[in-house]
């Protein structure tokens, strides 16, 4: 809740983004190589990418290291960025947000020149929603930006410029004002009104399957790798974490989204009026369970908001923040931005994040001039890709962080050359359990090996009948260990292993299958499936 604004009559300076500008108060512009915008073509792109098991939560007043990966070592090329991408991801999913599971088993819907529908359905249960639409003048496929809760850039300019809008109600997707542990809405009646997550990632879920749906529906009246997501305020929180958790999204545009939204949880108590974490995480179910054991001392949080800043690397940012509003915690927002940048310029895509804070107009969530020309540029760029303009940090002085304060990392030069990642690939051929038989089930387990531990994806699938929970009983090697398992429970860490199904993916209709996996330390080459029993 917004307690204060006003107009400040102090000027901002601009200077040129350099290292000694790190710590320059005032606008900043930044001068950045250039490279060619393109949302990926999935949802997640990190699939093989092993996730790390558990983690020291050690206290650590600095910003984590982006380019460090879980096992200490750094990374060194462009490549090593997809599977590190996916160790953060992981990282936030666990303390921040909570799981945001894959696409669900069943995805329809339709797409006209008004609305979008979208109907999902997972182990037997079911959920619907739908999103207005409002399309630009002339002639379609239209790019389009999904605006979170009807807040967020100004649309008549985002029209104007040649894109549709996609109205988006999150709170059908994962309502506000409910209790933690009855949450509602679309995505809780597929995973469960207990369910652990927060609303960010549910709204994402929902943002995710309203792209599924304009996948599917051939492209003629919007198109699917050219879609933008705004939101302000709470929806700004929102729509930073579509961007961060969905790689198809080609810009991302998030506006003063205080606490829980950009701002480094590190820097937000120390700001003087910012909302603090436990206020943010108290007001509204919006961040994961997990995150109240942080809110009073987030310096033991491995990972932190300029790493999802950077995990929307190399698509398009143009985070927009309010310095005029205390409670906004703009000043940890730029230290986020200015990490983030670190990440972004590594890859080479310095030219495609934009931060802008220097507004006169005080006033929450307004459509401020400053923002239009900006705004037509990213879209132009990212979305209709007619154009080319750099990168801009415009920074207030009321706000102005300091990014040498907060890091005690450098960030390398990465090189082109090949990933240094373990194998992203499955290092054996799968090992099936024998085919199921009338209301039986199969598995199939594939390994991705590196030096010193694996990962193992499984496919549980149903035979003739619907399946209606599964036991899938394994054999690891001698001396491999599971450190880390998801989607599924386990009865040992070593020797012959059972995991059975948890609460969401026990149901499995005739045919279908559903995944789980693990991670374990050793050698998982020779892991063998005995068997899968159904009931």
């Amino acid at each position: 809740m917004i307690t204060s604004s006003g107009r400040s009559k102090i000027r901002s300076a601009v200077v040129v983004l350099a290292a000694a500008a790190l710590s320059a108060a005032g606008a900043v512009a930044v001068i950045a190589t250039t490279t060619t915008p393109a949302a990926a073509a999935v949802e997640d792109d990190s699939a093989g990418c092993p996730v790390p098991g558990s983690v020291p939560l050690t206290s650590n007043p600095r910003l984590p290291d982006p380019f460090r990966r879980v096992d200490g070592t750094r990374i060194t090329t462009k490549s090593d960025w997809r599977c590190r991408r996916a160790e953060i991801k992981e990282l936030v999913e666990r303390y921040v947000y909570g799981d945001k599971p894959a696409k669900p088993a069943s995805v329809t819907g339709t797409v006209s020149s008004t609305s979008i529908t979208v109907n999902v359905s997972q182990n037997g249960r079911s959920a619907s929603f739908s999103a207005s639409v409002q399309l630009p003048s002339g002639t379609g496929p239209f790019p389009a930006v999904i605006v979170v809760g009807g807040f967020g850039a100004d649309t008549s300019t985002i029209r104007a410029s040649g894109a549709a809008i996609i109205s988006y109600d999150p709170l059908a997707v994962g309502r506000e004002g409910t209790p933690r542990n009855n949450k509602q809405g679309a995505f809780y009646t597929l995973y469960g009104s207990t369910s652990t997550t927060g609303l960010l990632a549910a709204w994402a879920w929902g943002a995710s399957r309203i792209l599924d749906v304009i996948e599917q529906s051939g492209g003629n009246i919007l198109k699917a790798d050219a879609i933008g997501v705004t939101g302000c305020s709470r929806y700004g929180k929102g729509a930073f974490a579509v961007g961060v958790l969905d790689q198809r999204i080609a810009l991302t545009m998030p506006i003063e989204s205080g606490s829980g939204g950009v701002p480094i949880f590190r820097g937000i108590a120390g700001e003087s009026g910012a909302q603090p974490l436990s206020s943010a995480y108290s007001e509204q179910p919006w961040l994961d369970d997990a995150f109240g054991s942080f809110t009073g001392n987030p310096n033991t949080l491995p990972v932190d908001t300029h790493e999802m800043v950077a995990m929307i690397a190399p698509r398009g940012l143009f985070i927009m923040e309010n310095p005029h509003i205390d409670w906004l915690a703009a000043r940890s927002g730029s230290v986020a931005a200015l990490a983030g940048a670190e990440v972004y310029k590594a890859l080479g895509a310095g030219d495609n994040i934009s931060y802008w804070s220097d507004v006169q107009d005080g006033t929450h969530c307004a459509a401020r001039p400053e923002w239009r020309t900006p705004l037509q540029q990213n879209i132009q760029k990212f979305l209709l890709r007619t154009g080319n303009a750099p990168g801009t940090f415009r920074i207030s002085s009321l706000k102005a962080g300091n990014l040498s304060q907060w890091r005690d990392w450098q960030t390398p030069a990465l090189t082109d050359g090949p990933s240094t990642s373990p194998s992203t690939s499955p290092s054996t051929s799968p090992t099936t359990s024998p085919p199921p038989t009338g209301n039986g089930c199969s598995a199939t387990v594939s390994i991705n090996q590196w030096p010193g531990g694996f990962t193992a994806a499984v496919r549980v699938t149903a035979g003739s009948a619907p399946v209606n929970g599964w036991t899938v009983t394994m054999t690891l090697p001698a001396g491999a260990s599971i450190v880390n398992a998801w989607n599924a429970n386990r009865s040992g860490n070593s020797g012959t292993v059972q995991f059975t199904n948890v609460s969401y993916n026990g149901s499995i209709a005739p045919g279908q299958s559903t995944e789980f996996g693990f991670q374990g330390t050793g050698t998982g080459t020779g892991t063998t499936v005995s068997s899968c029993s159904a009931g």
